[in-house]
């Protein structure tokens, strides 16, 4: 299998990739095919969302997400811009920016369908063109299938996984597991980086690849410094303050009392809540879990002088245990429940970090595995629907857990008894076992254990 670095790290907006970021490309793969008919006056479009996009699709901007992208935006072309101002422009409008003839009322024309879920996915959407009389001019059903993926009806069967990769018959280094991938690093003498970055190259150029690199960490960089200086209140019915600037001026007030938990909290906090605020993350592999990523990056270059060669090498074998996850279980909360977002985010920045401190294959598979086993079980259960509670703690937890697999890893000899194929099958089967209550419903755990004293 293959899938590229610059697939599974993609720089977009919050607060979610499986529900802002996957329903804005639908939307937007929808209006292209519309393009293509000759509509009738005064037909309209109609998006139904089923199972876990109507459960918790108000908590994480599906609405928002499915009017901007039949508006033909792409979660890319708002990085720059004021979101908020947009939809509020957008939703005073009752036609389709590129077809004036088309009639679209988000008020109406979304409907949250809280009935039966689509069998072969818990986040499908059905979109309609609707003649004048009310009749199907255009019927496409799509699925967000995790990290910004969206599948339609004809290839959701069609999966070998979780997502639909790239054929790796062109690769050298065609590695679909951990015991694979540990094999081919033994017999060619090659690293983990190294054996990604040949395959990349069977599609990209060194120059897009490095740059392509080089631009997800400008643009974590920027999501850890736009957090760390942001105050306020994060959007939503909970109105909880932001409190990773305020965190990490404390840190640099009293820098002798800091230790490397409270840094790595600020950081990935700081993130969680620009994902929280709709603004720009990278999905690292989800918007969830953005914040993990950039804090280990980040304490890396800021705390212990890393390198952009590091920071490519990084980005380069976190990505390959990602394509190792992806192949063999799932990162989407709504399949899998917590444990495949912020413990995949773990999982991945726990072998970068043990790379670029020179950690052999062995480690750093060993360094992905223990970062995943002590996520195994955990629900996605965000209280109110927002990804706040508990998830922007949860992405700071991630990345001390992250830590502490590197060194662990890294001063052991790569032996262990549990394997990363063996915990990803683990949470697999925990995945399918897990109640739909604890996997981005919002209708269990957390979500529903508010108490008033």
């Amino acid at each position: 299998m293959f899938i590229s670095a610059l697939d599974l790290f993609k720089i977009g907006i919050g607060p979610s990739s499986s529900h802002t970021v996957g329903p804005m490309l639908a939307a937007r793969t929808f209006l292209e095919k519309i393009l293509t008919q000759e509509l009738q006056e005064n037909s309209r479009v109609r998006c139904t969302l089923k199972g876990s996009l109507a459960y918790t699709g108000k908590g994480h901007a599906t609405d928002r997400a499915v009017m901007l992208g039949l508006h033909d935006y792409s979660p890319q072309d708002l990085s720059g811009l004021d979101v908020d101002l947009l939809v509020n422009e957008l939703s005073s409008k009752i036609h389709l920016t590129s077809l004036e003839s088309c009639r679209f009322d988000p008020a109406v024309d979304i409907i949250f369908d809280r009935q039966e879920t689509l069998p072969q996915h818990p986040n499908g959407m059905f979109f309609e063109l609707l003649g004048e009389g009310g009749e199907t001019l255009l019927s496409e059903t799509y699925f967000s299938i995790g990290g910004g993926f969206i599948r339609d009806l004809n290839d959701i069967d069609n999966l070998v996984a979780p997502l639909q990769m790239e054929s790796a018959l062109v690769c050298p280094f065609s590695f679909g597991s951990g015991h694979n991938m540990l094999k081919m690093s033994h017999d060619s003498g090659k690293s983990i980086a190294s054996m990604k970055r040949t395959n990349e190259l069977e599609y990209l150029s060194k120059n897009d690849l490095d740059q392509g690199l080089d631009s997800i960490w400008q643009a974590m960089q920027t999501c850890v410094k736009n957090g760390l200086k942001t105050k306020g209140a994060l959007p939503g019915s909970l109105n909880l303050s932001r409190r990773a600037k305020k965190l990490h001026d404390q840190l640099l007030a009293n820098p002798e009392d800091a230790n490397v938990t409270d840094w790595l909290c600020a950081y990935a906090m700081a993130v969680s809540e620009e994902n929280a605020s709709g603004h720009m993350v990278v999905t690292a592999p989800t918007n969830g879990a953005a914040g993990v990523i950039p804090a280990i990056l980040y304490y890396l270059v800021v705390h212990q002088g890393g390198t952009q060669e590091q920071i490519r090498e990084f980005l380069l074998v976190a990505s390959a245990i990602g394509g190792i996850i992806k192949m063999r279980s799932s990162i989407s909360g709504a399949e899998v429940g917590c444990q495949g977002e912020v413990g995949s985010a773990s999982s991945m920045a726990a072998a970068g970090l043990c790379a670029v401190r020179g950690g052999t294959t062995a480690q750093i598979e060993n360094a992905a595995e223990i970062a995943l086993e002590h996520h195994l079980g955990m629900t996605c259960d965000p209280v109110h629907g927002l990804v706040q509670v508990p998830c922007v703690e949860r992405n700071g937890f991630g990345a001390i857990k992250a830590y502490t697999a590197a060194s662990l890893a890294k001063r052991g000899t790569g032996q262990h008894y549990m394997s990363l194929d063996n915990c990803l099958a683990a949470m697999k089967q925990t995945g399918q076992e897990m109640s739909h209550k604890f996997k981005e419903t919002s209708l269990g755990g957390l979500a529903v254990s508010n108490t008033e004293c």
